[in-house]
């Protein structure tokens, strides 16, 4: 039963690649909001010095408008649960959102950014969770001002939906880094895990406390898989790095609880765990290589300018890290309508924008 509904997951997946389901209706939802790093980031990091940006060449071959920011060959899986709830636009960047714009939404996603501040410090400028949030406060207080009504604002966040995708670069860009961070040589993988669920739990919370109510949080996908750190670190004869995917782990077997207990002390909160991890098992039943579809360079990234995969629906991994667009679709359409009882928890996003 777990390996048909996997195949169904990809069958679907398959589907919505091709547009079938792309059938727009009234909005689910009347905004819609989104953090993270560079799994959701559409163009937050364009203009800041860093080296985790994406505005280039092969980045956005597939993606309508071309090259935006995103960290794949087109729409990512914050792209597609926005279609997936009949929003009939993407959502704009903070970095160039109107006025106009923010009662629908906003996407503070930066590349490189995590949980803790610290985290990709060393790629340059990022907009970490906790700035991210600070950002979020500055909008919530400019819709109030352009509403002129605390209660119409307060009920219009109640309802819409938010997103929040982060944790990956606290390994790739921190506890992975030694040489950079000293955070692996003064915690165990357990330790660090939970660090970042404490700190994580507060970060949350706090967007709870700024309106959100309907809240998806997506755990972290096996890391020690991704052609980059499979590259970095070898994997004696394994598929993968298994020694940063138990490490993962750590950090998913206590988040699960903590969007639990959020649940549980707060009436009205509506978090969602998504099971990435789960998700990824497709790659089981569908056993295609680990390996980047473009050419990339030393920090995992794609080479600018350089030929990518002919069948980039064969592929995985667009670069040395980030999930093709196909790769985004298969998490989307799971997280959206779950197909098995492991992939979202309480809810799937199609149950939880009804609520």
């Amino acid at each position: 039963l777990p390996q048909l509904t996997m195949v169904n997951c990809y069958i679907f997946a398959v589907l919505m690649q091709l547009g079938i389901f792309l059938v727009f209706g009234k909005p689910q939802v009347p905004c819609y909001f989104i953090f993270g790093d560079s799994l959701v980031d559409s163009g937050n990091n364009n203009e800041l010095v860093t080296t985790a940006k994406a505005n280039y060449q092969p980045y956005g071959v597939d993606f309508p408008q071309g090259v935006t920011g995103r960290f794949t060959n087109g729409r990512t899986m914050a792209d597609m649960i926005g279609e997936l709830s009949d929003l009939d636009e993407f959502i704009p960047t903070h970095a160039t959102v109107t006025d106009q714009q923010i009662s629908k939404g906003v996407n503070y996603a930066s590349g490189g950014a995590g949980i803790l501040p610290e985290t990709g410090r060393h790629l340059g400028g990022r907009i970490s969770l906790e700035r991210q949030l600070n950002n979020h406060k500055e909008i919530v207080s400019q819709l109030s001002r352009l509403q002129e009504n605390t209660t119409f604002t307060n009920e219009h966040l109640s309802k819409c939906l938010y997103i929040v995708n982060t944790g990956s670069n606290d390994y790739i860009n921190n506890y992975l880094r030694p040489n950079f961070y000293k955070t692996s040589h003064m915690y165990t993988p357990y330790q660090y895990a939970s660090i970042l669920v404490r700190q994580y739990s507060l970060q949350l919370k706090r967007l709870y406390n700024l309106g959100a109510r309907k809240i998806v949080v997506f755990g972290l996908a096996p890391i020690g898989c991704t052609p980059a750190e499979i590259h970095y670190f070898g994997t004696s004869g394994n598929k993968c790095v298994e020694s940063i995917n138990e490490a993962v782990n750590q950090f998913n077997d206590k988040l699960k609880p903590l969007i639990d207990d959020i649940n549980h002390d707060n009436e009205d909160a509506k978090f969602t765990f998504i099971n990435v991890t789960h998700i990824s098992s497709l790659q089981k039943v569908v056993p295609w290589p680990n390996v980047p579809c473009c050419e990339v360079m030393v920090d995992g990234q794609c080479a600018h300018k350089t030929t990518t995969c002919p069948i980039r629906i064969l592929s995985i991994y667009y670069d040395g890290f980030h999930p093709t667009e196909f790769s985004h679709n298969v998490i989307a359409t799971s997280a959206y309508i779950a197909l098995s009882p492991m992939n979202a928890s309480p809810y799937d996003i199609r149950h939880l924008v009804q609520l």
